[in-house]
């Protein structure tokens, strides 16, 4: 029996558009992910950096590129927050059948920028909806290593097959599921979160 529901947020509940970063810093003279450019989106997402280095290592990469610029299109990849979606969590919360974590890999400029857009009213009732709300960047840890899974199973004392983790990345759920963890890959454009029930 699922007693425990893990959530993604991108693509999840926040539209992603993922290639219109590297579109943006196209114009910066992007061409592809280099092992230098994946070590240093890995590490701030761990938040093994601060904001103000993670842009300073991309000027250094991209010397054409404000940081204005270098920062606006690291957060071009964030679109709108389908308030069906909100509704649909709160009832899911108000329902208290589950307990509801929140699990993403995501980095400080990226919230900032959510918290913003979507108002602190709304963004607080979003996280209010869950009981624990874990960012990679403030854990240290992201997926799909098999670490950051085990860290919010042993922290709530949550049994892993009596647990659901949905993510839209396959990688993600195939980490979990390889630790007993009930998982759905959710396919973007295909499924929406809102069918949640109809998976568990």
């Amino acid at each position: 029996m699922i007693k425990n529901i893990i959530f993604d947020f991108g693509d999840i509940f926040i539209n992603l558009d993922k290639p219109a970063v590297f579109k943006a810093l196209a114009n910066a003279g992007y061409t592809e992910v280099t092992p230098e450019l994946d070590d240093i989106f890995k590490a701030y997402e761990m938040g093994l950096m601060t904001s103000e280095n993670f842009i300073l290592k991309l000027n250094e990469i991209f010397p054409s590129a404000t940081p204005k610029e270098l920062k606006d299109a690291w957060n071009s990849i964030l679109l709108d927050f389908p308030e069906n979606r909100l509704l649909f969590l709160e009832q899911l919360a108000a329902e208290k059948k589950y307990r509801l974590f929140l699990l993403s890999n995501t980095n400080e400029i990226h919230i900032d920028y959510v918290i913003n857009a979507m108002g602190e009213d709304q963004f607080n009732r979003f996280k209010d909806c869950f009981e624990k709300f874990y960012l990679s960047h403030e854990i240290k840890l992201r997926k799909p290593n098999k670490d950051i899974y085990e860290f919010v199973l042993n922290e709530n004392n949550l049994i892993a097959e009596e647990t659901f983790f949905v993510d839209d990345t396959q990688e993600n759920t195939a980490a979990s599921a390889a630790l007993g963890i009930k998982s759905w890959n959710l396919l973007v454009g295909k499924e929406d979160i809102i069918q949640l029930k109809t998976k568990l």
